[in-house]
């Protein structure tokens, strides 16, 4: 991974159809190839229902990770759910790495989720 979107990015990437509507790749507002990508996971240990979410390119490597209030309703498959938490820690332990994962998973078909509303 290069680094993080700018604001500038960061403020494109909030354009356009959300995420959780039409969770497929889309395009880079860094590099501008269809290689934009996004996962999100429900921390099991949050105080409040919260989501987190990390939207990467895999062609610029940029990316940014952001926390907000899970919205109420929104259920959504995490292929990673079922992970033992040693497992998940030691998967994050790195952005690069975590996100390296991801991006296998989204190679073999496993991402992007599925988004309902309840």
């Amino acid at each position: 991974m290069t680094g993080t979107f700018s604001a500038d990015e960061v403020a494109a990437l909030t354009l356009g159809e959300s995420f959780f509507l039409a969770p497929g790749e889309r395009e880079c507002p860094s590099c501008g190839e269809r290689r934009l990508r996004a996962y999100v996971t429900a921390p099991a240990n949050a105080r409040r229902p919260t989501l987190v979410s990390y939207v990467w390119c895999s062609g610029c490597g940029k990316f940014v990770g952001t926390r907000a209030k899970h919205p109420e309703g929104l259920i959504f498959s995490d292929p990673l759910a079922l992970l033992p938490a040693d497992e998940r820690r030691e998967l994050e332990r790195t952005v690069t790495g975590f996100l390296a994962h991801l991006d296998s998973l989204w190679n073999t078909g496993v991402l992007p989720q599925t988004f309902t509303a309840a």
